[in-house]
């Protein structure tokens, strides 16, 4: 048998997303290609860093195991966010009805007989909040005459809008001043159709009115004997 005949691991990098003092998972999946049940046992080179959920198990034929793997919070970032972690998984033909308390260490070690798959896979970290692209292009894509020009575009803009907003205002007082003019003018024509003796008329005639309605109060109330 060759390098990967017994199981198809996905995926084949282990990919963290790295944040300071918190932890991060990832998901693997092992998945029996053969009609054998296999036995497999997942190692790292650095065992107090990574906890892995089993960590040995079986597979049935035609059968996927799913394995998580947990990374222990750093309490700082590395400087060029690299990582040198390696994860091993090897696998082995058991005998059909084997179950997870069966695996031993025996199982995993190579004779001359005996067949031991392994697969290798490295560890990558991905930054939790990796920065937009889009803002980077714009940032990259900007220049000082850009900028220039768009302020020029703008200020160009503004005056406009200023011009027309004053013409707007002008017109519109024009408009009031020739309705003042007309209101004016039908005033001092109402005066005259009036007249000043109709108008002293009509005054003295509500005076007498008044006059007349409070002298009826006055003689209407009775004197207290």
């Amino acid at each position: 048998m060759t390098m990967g005949e017994l199981l198809r691991i996905q995926p084949s990098e282990l990919k963290f997303p790295f944040e300071v003092r918190k932890q991060s998972s990832c998901a693997m999946q092992l998945a029996n290609k053969t009609d054998q049940y296999v036995a497999f046992k997942v190692k790292t080179t650095n065992p107090k860093r990574y906890c892995v959920r089993p960590n040995v198990g079986v597979v049935l034929p035609y059968s996927v195991g799913n394995i998580t793997v947990t990374m222990q919070a750093h309490k700082e970032a590395p400087s060029d966010m690299q990582c040198r972690d390696k994860f091993l998984v090897q696998s082995v033909i058991v005998p059909y009805g084997t179950t997870n308390k069966d695996i031993n260490q025996e199982m995993f070690n190579r004779e001359s007989e005996k067949f031991v798959d392994e697969f290798k896979l490295r560890v990558i970290y991905i930054p939790a909040n990796p920065p937009s692209p889009v803002a980077e292009e714009d940032e990259e894509g900007s220049s000082p005459g850009t900028s220039s020009a768009e302020g020029e575009i703008r200020k160009s803009s503004f005056s406009e809008l200023e011009q027309s907003a004053v013409l707007k205002l002008k017109d519109e007082k024009d408009s009031v001043d020739v309705e003042n003019d007309k209101l004016l003018e039908e005033l001092e024509f109402m005066r005259k159709q009036t007249g000043q003796g109709r108008i002293g008329s009509i005054f003295v005639l509500l005076v007498g009115l008044v006059l007349g309605i409070l002298i009826g109060y006055f003689l209407n109330i009775e004197v207290p004997t």
